[in-house]
């Protein structure tokens, strides 16, 4: 019997610092479960909050027990340079222009 090895990474993703969401989405993952506003902390703005999402797809890979797992804490709309963010982009209203692909390799 062959023993299965997973390794996962968080790839580039928008980070916390520049996520903002509303009351609206919080609702819907408390509901679901009720610990993760621990990925939700205040924002400027009233009645909304920063979202951890890399913490949050870390923590769903971890319970998925997911032994290795590499988070490369890389911010696509931090840096313009490397990576396109639709977020940003409306922000600046810049036209939409790029696109993410990610990958499942499976290796043997």
């Amino acid at each position: 019997m062959h023993s299965i090895r997973i390794v996962a990474a968080a790839g580039p993703m928008i980070r916390q610092p520049n996520y903002e969401v509303g009351q609206d989405l919080i609702d819907r993952f408390v509901a679901v479960e009720p610990n993760t506003i621990r990925f939700f902390k205040p924002a400027q703005r009233p009645g909304h909050s920063m979202f951890d999402l890399a913490g949050y797809v870390v923590s769903r890979l971890r319970r998925a027990e997911i032994a290795e797992i590499e988070d490369l804490g890389l911010c696509t709309y931090a840096d313009p340079a490397q990576f396109y963010s639709y977020r940003r982009a409306t922000h600046r209203a810049e036209p939409d222009y790029g696109r993410h692909i990610n990958a499942i390799a499976l290796s043997g």
